[in-house]
C-alpha cells in the first residue's frame, strides 16, 4: 500500500520549488488522496501546489495532473488523483509558487507538507454504494 510524501513533513519553503522524485508504479491501486497540510503560514501570502506526473522521472510535461486551489490559511485540503487511465506515469513529483504582498517582509514563508497514499478499492466501493443509497 503506497504511503509517501511528496513534500515532506513541516517543510519551510521561502520561494517557489520542486519536491522529490517519488515513484508510484508499485502502486497496486492507481487511485491516490494526495493530501496538502499547511501547519504555517504568514499574512497577506498565497501558496501555489500542483502535482505533476512522470513516464521515466525526466520528463514532466506542461501541465500537472491536479492542482490545489490557491491556498491562503493554515488547513489540510485533500484530492483525489485518478492514475487508473493513465498507466505509463510511474513517478510523482509536487512542485509550489509562493507570492506575497502588501506590508511586512517581502519574503514569503510557508511551512507544508504534501502526502500521498494509495486508497483501497473497497474504499471506494463503500463511497460510491453510499452515493447511490442517497439518490
Amino acid at each position: 500500500m503506497l504511503d509517501t510524501y511528496l513534500v515532506p513533513e513541516a517543510t519551510t519553503v521561502t520561494g517557489k520549488g520542486d519536491g522529490a522524485v517519488v515513484e508510484v508504479g508499485g502502486a497496486g491501486h492507481r487511485i491516490l488522496l494526495v493530501q496538502l497540510t499547511i501547519t504555517r503560514i504568514l499574512e497577506q501570502q498565497a501558496l501555489d501546489v500542483s502535482i505533476f506526473g512522470s513516464a521515466d522521472g525526466t520528463n514532466w510535461g506542461q501541465k500537472p495532473l491536479i492542482a490545489f486551489p490557491q491556498k491562503f490559511y493554515r488547513g489540510e485540503h485533500p484530492l483525489l488523483l485518478d492514475l487508473e487511465q493513465q498507466p505509463e506515469i510511474k513517478f510523482l513529483r509536487a512542485h509550489w509558487d509562493v507570492s506575497r504582498w502588501g506590508r511586512g517582509p517581502e519574503t514569503p514563508m510557508f511551512q507544508f507538507q504534501v502526502r500521498a497514499r494509495e486508497v483501497p478499492p473497497e474504499m471506494l466501493s463503500e463511497v460510491a454504494a453510499g452515493m447511490h443509497s442517497r439518490a
